[in-house]
């Protein structure tokens, strides 16, 4: 498995291009299962859970072709069967999000019970609730969630109002998704905001779908007989930006992120204030100025969109290590997120853990020592550790990191920083 090498102690400089957002490109690959002709999307990242995403469709037999400028075309006509099978959804749980679409279009679908980032449970019964109010038949067997219309009118699903026990992005977006083609009126209460949700209604109503609410808690869908095909942009990732944001700011650097939308990102805008970072911001780029300072600590609490993103709770956490006083981040979305504590602590930060909240006081520099990536933005807040450690870090198991960051080690190297991926023994 490849390794990162990194030598800390350079202010990073210059400006780097932001990526399609992961979490927006995953539900939208998924919801293509729903059109009854091809569909295309640029601005798609080159990552692993991506390219896990087309396998699946591919498996299932849909036909996906990328032509020379990157862009990601998806005939869905093709599909030979329903099924998403363990080894392929096992790797990213967002492999959840062709139930919705199946059941919807086929009336049928046989979908894994999914695996991913190990950060917390995140259950599927919201998901399985939701389609079972709109008619559908489901049962679990062998680890697979087996779902029919059932006896629905015409095999279709039919419009409910659904009331989410609890936020959830994924749960949100597979239920748009199933509801989209469902006989009569969906109205989601308690549905993520999170632009990603935005993004995907957006792309569903590019392809015929009538939704309105999208971006609140109350989101309503009039189903449609068919949806046709499209050409579609994804949106910029803003944890990518915050990502680099961060970078700039914990190692005293001046960056600018470009084809990026700051508003998405007000709450990490703030907290980046706080910490004394200097911004400025035009439609589609964030510049950050930090020469010359040290970071201030700042407290971190993360909850649902439009407050502070989970996402990025393990890259303040690196930046309160290096932070002048002490800071506190407490977890509030997933309950095992903090695996990446116990590794910047090998670096020489003072953490302390009590349940969900993490409790840094800042040290004036990190040492480097080899270190292992346990998630996906987890391994993010060991590259920005190593970024200020003196010496050499060696940073193992960045299969994590690959399925979220795309080409991260030549945008660091483009702001200047010392780093490289070497072949694993």
């Amino acid at each position: 498995m490849d390794k990162l090498q990194i030598t800390g102690g350079r202010p990073l400089e210059g400006e780097v291009r932001i990526s399609g957002a992961k979490n927006a490109t995953l539900p939208i690959l998924a919801a293509t299962l729903l059109a009854d002709g091809p569909v295309t999307i640029s601005n798609v990242p080159h990552l692993q859970d991506v390219t896990t995403m087309i396998e699946l469709l591919g498996r299932m037999g849909v036909t996906v072709t990328i032509d020379e400028k990157l862009r990601i075309e998806v005939d869905p006509t093709t599909i030979r069967e329903q099924f998403a099978p363990y080894e392929l959804v096992k790797k990213m749980r967002a492999s959840i999000l062709v139930l919705g679409p199946l059941l919807a279009r086929y009336g049928e679908a046989d979908v894994s019970l999914p695996g991913g980032c190990a950060i917390g449970a995140r259950p599927v019964n919201i998901h399985v609730a939701g389609l079972q109010a709109m008619g559908a038949d489901i049962h679990i067997e062998n680890g697979y969630i087996k779902a029919r219309t059932g006896k629905a009118r015409a095999g279709r699903l039919k419009g409910a109002r659904l009331v989410l026990e609890t936020v959830t992005v994924t749960g949100t977006e597979n239920l748009m998704m199933a509801a989209v083609l469902a006989d009569g009126e969906t109205v989601l209460e308690n549905a993520a905001r999170e632009p990603e949700v935005v993004d995907l209604a957006n792309f569903l109503i590019a392809m015929g779908a009538k939704i309105r609410g999208a971006g609140t808690d109350r989101i309503v869908i009039e189903g449609v007989e068919r949806l046709h095909g499209c050409s579609y942009e994804v949106m910029p990732d803003r944890i990518e930006t915050g990502t680099f944001l961060v970078a700039a700011a914990i190692t005293g650097g001046h960056v600018r992120t470009k084809n990026t939308c700051p508003a998405y990102l007000d709450a990490v805008l703030l907290k980046l204030q706080e910490a004394g970072a200097k911004l400025a911001q035009g439609d589609n780029w964030i510049e950050l100025d930090m020469r010359g300072r040290r970071p201030k600590a700042i407290d971190v609490r993360t909850a649902p969109y439009p407050a502070f993103p989970t996402d990025m709770q393990a890259q303040f956490a690196a930046l309160d290590a290096v932070a002048d006083g002490v800071g506190t981040i407490i977890e509030t979305v997933f309950e095992n997120r903090f695996m990446h504590m116990l590794e910047m602590r090998r670096m020489g930060a003072e953490i302390r853990l009590e349940g969900n909240t993490a409790i840094i006081k800042g040290v004036p520099k990190l040492m480097a020592a080899p270190v292992m990536a346990t998630d996906l933005r987890a391994s993010a807040s060991l590259v920005l550790a190593a970024l200020v450690a003196e010496g050499q870090t060696v940073i193992e198991r960045i299969y994590h990191i690959d399925r979220g960051y795309e080409s991260i080690e030549e945008k660091l190297s483009g702001l200047g920083a010392q780093i490289r991926r070497v072949p694993g023994r």
